[in-house]
């Protein structure tokens, strides 16, 4: 087997985005407990390379979030996007993010964990804003209320099989779409 040619620190960023990748899909098929050392080997790095990025587990999926949210806040910032769309971002992001969800909620006071929160905030009201000004969400309806909506559909998906998560996803959008609308 040929070693792969070191390439120094020019390589950290190309290397971090293939963790991330990595960690996805490594994670979405065995679980939050596959082994680190999987991700290394999907991503085509070393351990070290990993180790150096991500020293834990929080700090992978917290990655992982981040580039979730990264994507739900430069959806937010489009004129044309709504909460339906959103939802539905969240679910796609949710179907495949199953096995960070525990992780995240176990360590809400974990600093690094923390942020993530505040970001997700931010995207709700400036959601719910542009909602409530083109008269597309009920007026009693706040970013608290699609928080909470985002948190229990996170939740239930992450606590489904995952043959289930698709039609549970489509079953509590649909309510979620109901309970929003202008009255």
């Amino acid at each position: 087997m040929s070693r792969k040619e070191n390439r120094g620190p020019s390589a950290g960023p190309g290397n971090r985005r293939a963790l991330i990748a990595a960690a996805r899909e490594v994670f979405a098929t065995e679980g939050f407990a596959a082994p680190l050392s999987a991700v290394a080997r999907r991503a085509e790095v070393g351990q070290g390379s990993l180790y150096r990025h991500f020293p834990d587990r929080t700090a992978l999926a917290v990655a992982v979030f981040d580039e979730n949210i990264l994507e739900l806040e430069e959806f937010v910032d489009r004129p044309d996007s709504t909460l339906d769309d959103l939802l539905d971002l969240v679910i796609e992001q949710a179907l495949v993010s199953t096995a960070f969800i525990d992780m995240i909620t176990v360590h809400p006071h974990d600093p690094r964990v923390a942020h993530l929160e505040d970001r997700v905030r931010d995207v709700a009201d400036r959601m719910v804003a542009r909602e409530r000004e083109a008269g597309r969400i009920s007026t009693v309806v706040d970013a608290a209320d699609v928080l909470l909506a985002v948190s229990m559909l996170a939740d239930v998906l992450a606590r489904r099989q995952p043959g289930d998560r698709r039609e549970v996803a489509r079953r509590a959008r649909a309510i979620f779409h109901a309970a929003f609308a202008p009255r």
